[in-house]
């Protein structure tokens, strides 16, 4: 994490859910760069095919590394569905994550409600 004076974190407020920057590039246009540089005999540089397409090299870059993930040709990433996953599986810790820290409070609350020793007036 980035400190930042003040509340330590850049970027993120307490309490504020975490949302996805808008693309920058439409998914047709990733789709089509792919099967561009896929189809290309030999392949071309990729800084040229992005040029071409004016998109930015190292997006294209990415694009094609994830294409390659997805379609099992490289295992040093994780494929979109695996991520996906690992979203939905962080958002459900954390969910789980409150509900204990909630249980726990009201445990607690309760089991000080119920003490015998304490002397009620």
């Amino acid at each position: 994490m980035r400190k930042v004076a003040g509340d330590g974190l850049m970027g993120h407020e307490k309490g504020a859910s975490a949302m996805a920057a808008p693309m920058k590039y439409p998914p047709e246009l990733r789709q089509r760069a792919v099967a561009a540089y896929r189809a290309a005999d030999p392949k071309p540089v990729i800084r040229q095919l992005a040029r071409d397409l004016g998109v930015h090299h190292e997006a294209l870059r990415n694009w094609i590394r994830q294409d390659e993930a997805d379609r099992g040709e490289r295992d040093d990433r994780l494929t979109t569905a695996e991520k996906e996953e690992l979203a939905a599986l962080r958002k459900e810790n954390a969910e789980l994550r409150r509900s204990c820290e909630i249980l726990k409070a009201a445990s607690a609350f309760f089991a000080q409600e119920l003490d015998p020793t304490r002397r009620r007036y």
